[in-house]
């Protein structure tokens, strides 16, 4: 019978972790699918209120777009070793992603201000749940990348620093365009 190696130095395997990950990401889209096309289906309906897109919506597809870039440095630098431009690369990612979150708040403002209300007209209301589920993910995501900023301050191995930084990408890039398809989406069926 051969032993499980189970010493502290044992491989690393992080391909389970990263399947799980991306299970997580296929679900979430399948939500979203699901969201959108019952979006569409309601829409036909009728009693459909039509009204613009807040302005912030505009900014915070900004944001999240660059943020994609630094946190796409941040991992390049993570391979190359260099953890000092990783580690700022990743906090102006999560900075960024702060900064969206914010702007989508800013954004929920703005409906109210005109006269948009969750409980309103069901256009209102998809409008609030998709923008406010994608929200949820900027949160999970934040969360990873500071799990990943964590183990740059603990100073843990190359590997699974380079794992939490990939892991961390998967899904910050799946939001990024998640939202870029919800944003086109959103003009498109007003």
């Amino acid at each position: 019978m051969i032993a499980e190696n189970t010493t502290p130095n044992a491989a690393f395997n992080s391909q389970p972790k990263k399947f799980v990950t991306w299970l997580f990401v296929l679900s979430s889209l399948m939500c979203f699918a699901g969201l959108t096309s019952a979006y569409i289906v309601r829409k036909a309906e009728g009693n459909w209120k039509i009204f613009d897109l807040p302005e912030a919506f505009y900014y915070t597809t900004v944001l999240i777009l660059l943020s994609s870039i630094t946190l796409h440095l941040s991992l390049r630098n993570a391979k190359k070793g260099d953890t000092t431009k990783q580690k700022n690369y990743l906090l102006i990612t999560i900075i960024l992603g702060l900064g969206f979150l914010l702007g989508q708040y800013f954004a929920w403002k703005q409906l109210v201000a005109n006269g948009i209300y969750f409980a309103g007209n069901p256009a209102e209301s998809f409008l609030y749940v998709i923008s406010g589920f994608h929200a949820f993910h900027i949160i999970a995501g934040i969360l990873l990348l500071l799990f990943a900023l964590t183990g740059i301050f603990s100073k843990i191995n190359q590997t699974k620093n380079i794992f939490r930084m990939e892991i961390s990408t998967i899904f910050w890039h799946f939001i990024d365009i998640l939202w870029i398809y919800l944003f086109v989406f959103l003009l498109i069926n007003r």
